[in-house]
C-alpha cells in the first residue's frame, strides 16, 4: 500500500491556482506557515502565507464567498492546498516526537496519539488532493470572526459540526458556513466544523507534493 501511495504522488502543479487570484478580498491567515499551530512550528511545504486550490474548488468558493457576501460576511482561509511532505511531518510528529509544548492551546483534552485515531489529522489528507479547504466567517461590519463557539485546529468534541453544548448563536453560525459551503458544492466532516472538501473534486486518488508558494505556481 505504502508504495502505491508513493506512485501517487506528484510535484505537477498543473490545474492550481492562487486563491487569492480567483477569490478577490479573501483573507488569509495561513496558520501552517506561522508556529501558531498546534505543532509550534512552521510546517514543512510552506514557503508562504498564501491559498492554493484547483481551479476547480477555487471556482466553487467563488460562488461561495459572493453569496456570503450578501449575507455581510467574507470568507477567511486558514489552509487550503497542504503538500504531502506536510502530512509527513505531521504523522512524523504525533508517532515520534514528546513534543506537546501547543497542548494546551490545540489538544488540551487528548493525547498526540488520540489525534488520529478521533479523526483530527489523516494520514493522507484531503488538503494534499487540493480541493479541500479550512474556512471561517468574517463579519464585514465588525470586522471580527464570527463566534463559532471553538477555534481552528482545537481538537476536541468541542470542534464537531453538530456539537450543541454552544450557545444556539454560535451552531447558528456553524450552520450558517456549512449550508453555503454545500450549496456551492462543498462537503463538511462529521469532527471539524472549518473543513470542507469540494465534492468533484478533480484529483481524487492523487496527492501532490509541490510547496505551498505561489512562485512556484506560477514560475
Amino acid at each position: 500500500m505504502a508504495a502505491n501511495f508513493e506512485k501517487m504522488i506528484t510535484m505537477d502543479p498543473s490545474g492550481f491556482v492562487v486563491l487569492a487570484d480567483y477569490v478577490p478580498g479573501i483573507i488569509q491567515e495561513i496558520r501552517y506557515y506561522s508556529t501558531y499551530n498546534f505543532i509550534g512550528e512552521r510546517i514543512d511545504g510552506y514557503e508562504e502565507p498564501v491559498a492554493l486550490l484547483t481551479k476547480e474548488a477555487a471556482r466553487a468558493l467563488k460562488a461561495a464567498s459572493n453569496e456570503m457576501n450578501v449575507f455581510g460576511y467574507r470568507l477567511k482561509i486558514f489552509d487550503a492546498y497542504r503538500p504531502a511532505n506536510a502530512v509527513r511531518q505531521f504523522v512524523l510528529w504525533g508517532i515520534e516526537d514528546t513534543d506537546v509544548r501547543m497542548k494546551p492551546y490545540f489538544y488540551p483534552d487528548l493525547e498526540k496519539q488520540e489525534l488520529f485515531s478521533g479523526g483530527y489529522i489523516a494520514k493522507k489528507s484531503s488538503h494534499s488532493r487540493g480541493s479541500a479547504v479550512d474556512l471561517t466567517l468574517l463579519d464585514m461590519k465588525t470586522g471580527k470572526e464570527l463566534d463559532m463557539g471553538g477555534p481552528f485546529d482545537f481538537f476536541s468534541e468541542l470542534s464537531h459540526p453538530d456539537y450543541r453544548g454552544i450557545t444556539d448563536e454560535q451552531f447558528e453560525n456553524r450552520m450558517l458556513l456549512q449550508n453555503v459551503m454545500k450549496r456551492n458544492g462543498f462537503l463538511p466532516i462529521d469532527c471539524e466544523w472549518w473543513h470542507f472538501t469540494l465534492a468533484d473534486e478533480p484529483w481524487p486518488d492523487t496527492y501532490f507534493e509541490f510547496p505551498v508558494s505561489a512562485a512556484y505556481l506560477k514560475r
